[in-house]
């Protein structure tokens, strides 16, 4: 993996909560990114604690599974939404149903993962959102030094967001060829 601006340290330790109903599933996250060197992983199968487990942890990344009984991860958006209207926290989308990638998206998710994993994917859009969420949060703390630059630097990161997903939906799509 590139290393591009943040420290490969701060990424390595940012905070990240991975929601699955599905206990594998969950374990094959947790040993993945464990295995990468991410060392402040949180689980959860109940996707009624996120939204308390985020007001407490404030994590950089949420990686979130879409079907799961009682509160789907479109429900689970909606109330982190409401926690952050202004800052809303990076989410990874988890997803088997192609129908779900682009309204998970106008949903609020900044990207999404496919099921069955391609852990390497996994691994690249993880690293991927958590620099740019760590990036997001330098900027803000740094806000009333300088708005009119930090307005820019926020409209930058955005734009290299957006190119990244679509690099990595292009990419999705010539890796798995024809249907």
């Amino acid at each position: 993996m590139k290393k591009h601006n943040k420290n490969i340290s701060d990424i390595l330790n940012a905070k990240i909560l991975i929601v699955d109903n599905m206990k594998p599933n969950v374990i094959l996250l947790e040993q993945t990114l464990h295995g990468a060197g991410y060392t402040s992983i949180t689980s959860t199968m109940n996707p009624n604690k996120v939204c308390d487990l985020y007001r407490t942890n404030r994590y950089d990344l949420i990686l979130l599974d879409i079907n799961m009984p009682g509160m789907d991860g479109f429900q689970v958006m909606e109330c982190l939404y409401e926690i952050e209207e202004d800052d809303y926290p990076s989410v990874l989308v988890i997803t088997a149903e192609p129908g779900h990638k682009l309204r998970a998206l106008q949903a609020g998710a900044k990207d999404f993962i496919s099921k069955p994993f391609e852990l390497l994917e996994v691994l690249t859009r993880v690293h991927n959102m958590v620099e740019a969420s760590l990036q997001q949060k330098e900027i803000a703390e740094h806000k009333e030094d300088n708005p009119a630059i930090s307005n820019v630097i926020q409209r930058n990161i955005r734009k290299i967001i957006k190119i990244r997903k679509k690099a990595n939906s292009e990419q999705s799509l010539q890796t798995r060829g024809p249907i």
